[in-house]
């Protein structure tokens, strides 16, 4: 997610959570589940059945589970209230946040500084065409996601700016950004700065050098086919058809690509090892002095107070005067458009809590392992399965993957499985499965870029706005890479077992 070696926190998942304070349900352990079940058949049934994408609607759908989790307690609910907001301050959830706001301005920034249109100038110099532009954003996105740590950062920049330049040249919306999505998984799981590989070395007891090293190997198998998937479909499917993208296309000029050296910028600083709020910061200064230097916009741009009637300020750069008081400008514009996920997030982490302090976590992950992990194979595909399906519960990666780790760690050490197999297990399926479900922090704050009060939507028009469950299909390379580990733990490629321990201490077959 973002890159902060000290943003993994504590999710109370762990298998030391015995000791904190629990709650109790009518129906047992199990009723815990109850708020975020609820909330993943709202989500299903508002985006899969009736095919509408709005934030807002999921929302709601957490806050009825919320409340209906709270008629199952038993006694007093002070506790149940308070792991509300236990869960609503956990550090996972802060951080998503603050990439989101930061790299909404930093990107919403860049977009009134041209950046657009000098992507479509660059574009068509280059002869990159409806049909391959797909496959250059994956190649792309992936690469400021792995240089950056943030594959929420780097999706929110790519379909600020990289999306709009494509579907005006052609390119088909759904696929784009899911191509975009793939690209975010890429750097999440390979990215060495990047929460979800620090997160997964660390509770596996690796050393996250040895853990990227070692899973290249698999980010690549499932890249690949990602990009030549990609090529395909891009010529198979057909573009949006917008009115004035012609005109757009013949007027962009080059000068916007000067904001190439602004995201260099926050790529730098963030391999330099700089927290990624530092990388993107820097990167917004520069941007900003671009913009007023270059003249590719103005100060009201920027960042405009808008008053009804003239005064003594009016003469201000940053105060304007319109129909309607208020606050504008491309900072403005870029964080405000986050705030119902930003609500959305809080919700689903503090049910993801009440779920691990009522015990139904415990409980799924007590019978995954009695039950179903009884050797080496069937322990790795419940490693894989079984992370999936807590990601498909808790949809920020980092947060259900620190809820899961101590659990992967339990199965990987009764059968002797090295702690960078674990952690690439692990990784691969947190950074995969959050960019994937239409519910998914990952696919919604993409989402939430289009549909926010200055989105695409409104910029452009309609046909810049793909519901969110229209781009599972093609999110190539997350699914590629939960195929892959599938295949590898039937098949044993790439296992490696702990050195260090007789082989008659654990079972193997």
């Amino acid at each position: 997610m973002a890159g902060d070696p000290g943003a993994s926190g504590d999710f109370g998942g762990g298998s030391d959570s015995t000791s904190d304070p629990r709650i109790t349900f009518y129906g047992g352990k199990w009723a815990s589940t109850v708020p975020i079940a609820f909330f993943i058949v709202w989500a299903i049934f508002q985006s899969g059945v009736l095919g509408i994408g709005d934030t807002n609607g999921l929302v709601i759908g957490a806050l009825l589970g919320t409340i209906l989790g709270m008629f199952l307690v038993r006694g007093d609910w002070k506790a149940y209230a308070n792991t509300i907001f236990e869960g609503m301050t956990q550090r996972v959830a802060a951080t998503a946040i603050v990439a989101w706001l930061w790299a909404g301005m930093f990107a919403e920034t860049l977009q009134v500084g041209g950046f657009v249109e000098g992507l479509i100038y660059a574009a068509d110099a280059l002869n990159v065409g409806a049909a391959t532009f797909p496959a250059a954003a994956f190649v792309l996105c992936g690469l400021l996601a792995t240089g950056i740590g943030t594959g929420y950062g780097a999706t929110v920049a790519f379909v600020t700016l990289f999306f709009p330049a494509g579907v005006l040249i052609g390119a088909n919306p759904v696929l784009l950004f899911a191509a975009i999505l793939s690209g975010a998984v890429f750097g999440d799981n390979l990215a060495p700065v990047s929460d979800t590989t620090i997160v997964s070395a660390v509770t596996q007891d690796a050393d996250i050098g040895g853990v990227v090293a070692s899973r290249f190997k698999y980010a690549i198998i499932a890249a690949v086919p990602a990009f030549v998937a990609y090529l395909i479909m891009g010529s198979v499917l057909s573009g949006a058809s917008l009115e004035g993208s012609a005109a757009l296309r013949e007027s962009a000029t080059a000068l916007g690509l000067v904001h190439l050296i602004s995201m260099g910028v926050v790529i730098a600083t963030a391999v330099a090892g700089r927290h990624i709020v530092e990388a993107i910061s820097w990167g917004l200064i520069v941007a900003v002095a671009f913009n007023l230097a270059f003249g590719l916009s103005s100060v009201s741009d920027i960042l405009a107070f808008t008053v009804t009637e003239s005064g003594t300020f009016t003469s201000l750069p940053f105060v304007v005067v319109g129909e309607t008081a208020g606050v504008g400008g491309s900072l403005y514009a870029g964080a405000i458009g986050f705030f119902p996920l930003i609500v959305l997030t809080l919700l689903i982490v503090s049910m993801a809590q009440i779920m691990i302090r009522g015990g139904g976590f415990q409980a799924i992950q007590e019978f995954l392992l009695d039950s179903v992990a009884t050797n080496v194979r069937r322990a790795e595909l419940t490693m894989v399965l079984g992370t999936a399906t807590i990601n498909g519960m808790i949809t920020i990666n980092t947060a259900a993957e620190i809820a899961i780790a101590p659990y992967i760690a339990r199965i990987g050490e009764k059968f002797n499985i090295n702690g960078y197999r674990r952690a690439n297990i692990l990784d691969a399926n947190t950074s995969a499965l959050g960019y994937i479900f239409p519910w998914a922090g990952g696919v919604l704050v993409g989402y939430q870029v289009m549909v926010g009060p200055n989105g695409l939507g409104a910029e452009y028009g309609p046909e810049m706005v793909v519901n969110p469950i229209d781009v599972v299909p093609y999110v190539f390379h997350g699914w590629f890479l939960v195929i892959v580990f599938l295949l590898a733990a039937i098949t044993g490629f790439g296992r490696e077992y702990i050195p260090d321990r007789p082989s008659e201490e654990v079972s193997r077959a």
